[in-house]
């Protein structure tokens, strides 16, 4: 039966997360969107640990009103990260405007739409205080592709993306996070739905499939399996000709 250390894991994701800035960013922070779920919260908290509090920056990015927006509030308060908002309703929107004056725009392109604009916030936060922007997405999403492409799927370095949603939780829980953080129910805060509702099944069922091999019933399976297979392309690096120049 598998087991999760989580005491093992977080001492080893700690010294990853060190080595890795030793050798790709020495003294930089390390800057990340903030958006009062789960994984945000764990990636923020584990920084925090590696690094110290004065080398974590939150980006928090309402756009325009976000309800949970005391969650992003509340984490930042209890890891005592230093943190800045920047609303981007008025960039996203102004976007999607002018998108749709060439393109129909689809319903899954304009729920893209705002990750990418707070992807390219998080990267312009970065840069500016010369830091190096953490992936929050953990493996249960990963596997299934339940991210956005150049948006939350991206980053220089992710310490969660071995983890499972369970794991996760437990991460979160043992590093004392609060627990409306760590258990809130995962949504993508831009359709109204949470993650679950969107996929269709629900993440035990997914970790449990993932770690333990255990299938879930045969609709939830199929669904599993296409949708992993569909997005497999996410997780790799961008392909490339590979022209070789003729010696001759």
């Amino acid at each position: 039966m598998y087991h999760f250390n989580v005491d093992r894991a977080i001492e080893d994701c700690c010294r990853w997360i060190q080595d890795w800035f030793a050798e790709n960013g020495d003294g930089c922070p390390a800057v990340l969107g903030i958006s009062g779920g789960k994984d945000s919260s764990v990636c923020a908290a584990l920084l925090v640990r590696a690094l110290g509090v004065h080398r974590v920056i939150g980006v928090l990015m309402p756009r325009g009103e976000q309800p949970d927006i005391e969650d992003s509030l509340l984490l930042c308060k209890h890891l005592g990260i230093s943190h800045v908002t920047v609303n981007i309703g008025p960039a996203a929107d102004a976007l999607e405007a002018s998108v749709r004056e060439s393109v129909e725009l689809s319903e899954q392109a304009r729920v893209n739409l705002a990750p990418r604009v707070r992807m390219t916030t998080v990267y312009a936060v970065s840069q500016s205080f010369g830091g190096r922007v953490a992936n929050t997405c953990n493996l249960s999403e990963d596997w299934v592709g339940y991210s956005t492409r150049w948006g939350d799927s991206v980053g220089d370095f992710s310490p969660l993306s071995q983890f499972t949603v369970a794991e996760v939780k437990a991460i979160g829980r043992a590093l004392g996070l609060p627990a409306q953080l760590v258990d809130k129910a995962p949504s993508d805060g831009l359709c109204g739905k949470t993650d679950e509702d969107n996929l269709g099944f629900t993440y035990a069922m997914l970790d449990a499939y993932i770690r333990e091999g255990i299938e879930p019933p045969e609709e939830q399976k199929n669904r599993i399996d296409r949708l992993h297979r569909l997005n497999l392309f996410k997780l790799k690096m961008m392909p490339f000709f590979p022209f070789a120049p003729n010696a001759d």
